[in-house]
Order: structure tokens, then sequence, then C-alpha cells
């Protein structure tokens, strides 16, 4: 049992759209990222995804609405919904998933990473 400040994990990286994980619980990973630009439309067939705004603000893309997010937001993107997170500025995120959830979901390209590190 060790605490974790989220301010010295992001320091660590730099990098946008490749998730570090921080914690496990109960099957589910506690991950950071930093988003900058657009990522790809993609779903998990079985999987609901938490996102937690920790700085900035981005929209997240649905093929029928948009939904805008700032600091202290969150969003659970249900499963089997296609959805695209886009920013304009940089964003810190700390996401809530399952431990097998591939942050690409059903696509695979360049940012897809299949096993996430710890930090």
């Amino acid at each position: 049992m060790e605490k974790v400040n989220i301010a010295e994990k992001l320091a660590l990286f730099n990098d946008h759209w490749n998730p570090r994980i921080v914690g496990e619980l109960n099957g589910q990973h506690v991950k950071l990222v930093k988003f900058k630009g657009e990522f790809v439309w993609h779903q998990h067939a079985g999987e609901d995804e938490m996102f937690l705004v920790l700085e900035g603000n981005f929209t997240m893309e649905f093929r029928d609405r948009s939904v805008q997010l700032s600091k202290n937001d969150f969003l659970i993107v249900p499963r089997g919904v296609e959805h695209r997170p886009v920013a304009n500025e940089e964003v810190s995120v700390m996401l809530f998933e399952p431990a097998n959830t591939i942050n690409t979901g059903n696509v695979q390209n360049d940012f897809t990473k299949a096993s996430p590190s710890h930090i």
C-alpha cells in the first residue's frame, strides 16, 4: 500500500496517447495519459471506460454528438459505443478500465498500446 502522487507520475512522461498504469484494483487498471490532437474512432465491445480530466479540457466525440470535458469532469463511455477523444491543447486524463482493455479497442494502428507500462 503505497500512495500515488498524480502530479509526480504525470511529470515522468511528455508523449501523447500513450497510457501508463499507475494502479490496479478489482481487475481494473488506473491509467494516466496525456492527449493532444485527434485520436482514432474506435469502440470497446466488452468494456466501459471512465475518463477523468485532471488538467486541461477535451472533446469526446460520438457519431451523433460531442461532449466537452474540463478539469474535474468525468465521462463514462459504455461498451460498444464508438468514440474519439480530441484535444486542441494538451490535457491530462486518468482512465479507469478493465485490465484487458486495449486503448484503440477494435482498431489496430500506430496509436495502439497493447501492453502499457507501469510507472
